[in-house]
């Protein structure tokens, strides 16, 4: 999703291959991610692109914090649009995997190209997606977008208070279960990092820097009071691949020019943004 969410959002949904056969197979240099700072389903994978190391396999294209079109999109990614979609109608948005080879989009699915980064093109780093997981960390990435829903459902001040307090008690139960996992275990699905970690850190990201500043003072509480969970956000914040692109003021740049008046709210840092604890923390391998 692109900081300002469009009408009509496109998706190419290309896949990388094991080899040749396939049409797009993994190549040194021969494709490019075009991702934005504001645009969190692009942080996921410049997190991941810098856990995998390739810098050297696959370049990025850094594109603005904010759009610069009409429609949302972004100028520099119109002809990688048209040259894929002949006459295409929507904003031309980030996040982008395109193939230097073509001049075309392969994907602008955000979970495939994650997969794809981790079973294609990592080979030499950690195992991200490992196999027999892969249900566990699509179940994962679906705890996630319920997170975000409830979050942003239980922050609405024209929704009916009734309404709002059932979002709130579904989020609240989701974070419990969360903080109770990660009070016996350092990532999300056990011993190992994965992308399902990456997908939930965005996601608490956001939740910090974004969501809990429409909600009140109690709820704000309500959520920041799971000590495991936030140690842990803040833990993989200090992460060199996390930190390195956590850019708060381009997030809440991109969430203001969605939104106008109240729901504008949301530039003061919060729980991720703290210092993290370094005498009785794990270390993050």
């Amino acid at each position: 999703m692109s900081a300002i969410s469009p009408t009509v959002v496109p998706s190419f949904r290309g896949r990388i291959g094991c080899d040749a056969r396939s049409g797009y197979y993994a190549a040194p240099r021969r494709y490019r991610l075009h991702l934005s700072p504001s645009c969190p389903d692009c942080l996921q994978i410049a997190v991941t692109h810098s856990l995998l190391g390739l810098d050297d396999v696959l370049p990025v294209t850094v594109l603005p914090a904010l759009p610069d079109a009409p429609d949302g999109g972004h100028q520099t990614l119109r002809p990688l649009y048209e040259a894929s979609s002949h006459q295409h109608p929507g904003p031309a948005v980030a996040p982008v995997l395109s193939d230097n080879w073509t001049g075309t989009i392969v994907s602008t699915h955000t979970p495939g190209i994650l997969r794809d980064l981790a079973r294609r093109f990592g080979a030499h780093g950690p195992d991200l997606h490992p196999r027999g997981a892969e249900e566990a960390v699509a179940a994962v990435g679906r705890l996630c977008e319920g997170i975000t829903e409830a979050a942003q459902h239980a922050g609405r001040t024209d929704a009916d208070p009734a309404a709002r307090e059932t979002a709130l008690t579904e989020l609240l139960r989701t974070l419990d279960a969360l903080d109770s996992r990660l009070a016996s275990q350092p990532y999300v699905l056990g011993a190992e990092l994965t992308l399902a970690d990456v997908q939930l850190w965005v996601t608490l990201v956001q939740l910090d820097t974004v969501h809990r500043h429409h909600l009140d003072a109690t709820a704000v509480h309500r959520v920041t009071a799971h000590p495991h969970l936030w140690t842990y956000a803040r833990r993989l914040a200090a992460h060199p691949a996390f930190a390195r692109h956590l850019d708060l003021d381009a997030l809440t740049r991109g969430h203001q020019a969605q939104r106008r008046g109240t729901q504008a709210a949301g530039a003061a840092a919060g729980a991720v943004d703290r210092p993290v604890p370094a005498a009785s923390e794990r270390a993050v391998a």
